[in-house]
């Protein structure tokens, strides 16, 4: 979530107010790290491996012959699980797979809660977290970094709501937990508090569709996100949901790696990356799930931000 901040669920995550309920209740406990998993993914004949980016992949990784990758899954249309309520899709899985398959490797998608991943990664329980991580220092001080997509934060609220970013004082707002959108409200309500306003009331969900449901419900007023994810809700809460404002504070989304893999592991997806721009493949994923505006040029490992 930007992951700068982020979610995902079964009835493609955010879908209208009667089916988000039950969607939600279909993906599994916010109290578990592991809520399901998808089946790997094969090498794709069309993508080819590229020998010379495959020889960076560490040998432990190498052997295994695939990634165990960690993942919220419930923002979509980053990351989320599909009617079946155990397969993860969206556009952060069609391009890491694309990724992968240009190392020779396969993927096992594993649902975890979006602040259980980073820990997860450097324990070695995934070899990757792929979730709409937002890059920034803090995370770099944990982890390899390897950019791929940009994003910024959006806000949304109810059809016909009055609501503002600017304007929030003594509202309920939804957002998940652990994103980069709980520190801007958090800055948000001191502003509120020091100018002797009543404070934001920020309520925190563990998945982005259950903060999306809250706003469709009534139980909160507005909601922020990244800007795919808020543009997603509206267009899958059919009109109950309109966004507010201008999208703010763009940075890359990174994937995640044990921090001593930056030249190994690091350096081989920046390339596999590389690959799929110049052939076009990266533009054809992100334009089946309707996100090219976020479409970058030159991925890095650990970019500046």
């Amino acid at each position: 979530m930007f992951r700068i901040s982020h979610g995902r669920r079964a009835i493609l995550g955010l879908a209208v107010a009667a089916a988000l309920t039950t969607s939600i209740a279909a993906c599994g406990s916010e109290s578990s790290d592991d809520t399901g998993t998808s089946a790997g993914s094969a090498p794709s004949a069309s993508t080819g491996v590229d020998a010379a980016l495959a020889a960076k992949v560490p040998a432990d990784i190498k052997s295994a012959g695939k990634l165990t990758i960690g993942t919220d899954s419930s923002y979509a249309p980053s990351e989320f699980l599909d009617s079946d309520g155990k397969t993860v899709i969206g556009f952060d899985v069609d391009l890491f797979n694309a990724v992968a398959a240009k190392l020779g490797l396969t993927t096992d998608w594993q649902s975890a809660s979006f602040d259980s991943i980073i820990p997860g990664v450097a324990s070695k329980k995934y070899a990757v977290g792929v979730s709409s991580f937002t890059v920034n220092a803090d995370r770099m001080k944990e982890a390899t970094m390897v950019s791929y997509f940009s994003a910024g934060t959006q806000w949304a609220a109810k059809a016909g709501a009055t609501i503002s970013a600017d304007d929030a004082c003594g509202k309920k707002i939804a957002v998940q937990t652990a994103t980069v959108q709980v520190d801007d409200l958090t800055a948000r309500s001191k502003k509120c508090t020091d100018a002797g306003k009543a404070k934001i009331t920020i309520d925190q969900y563990q998945a982005q569709s259950d903060a999306t449901n809250a706003v469709v419900t009534g139980k909160d007023e507005a909601m922020l996100a990244d800007s795919p994810v808020c543009a997603y809700a509206v267009k899958q809460t059919n009109g109950q949901l309109a966004l507010v404002g201008d999208i703010y504070d763009s940075a890359p989304y990174g994937y995640v790696l044990p921090k001593d893999q930056a030249d190994t592991m690091g350096a081989a997806i920046q390339g596999a990356l590389a690959s799929l721009i110049a052939d076009g493949t990266y533009k054809t994923v992100l334009a089946k799930w309707g996100v090219d505006a976020g479409g970058i040029t030159t991925p890095a490992v650990n970019p500046t931000v």
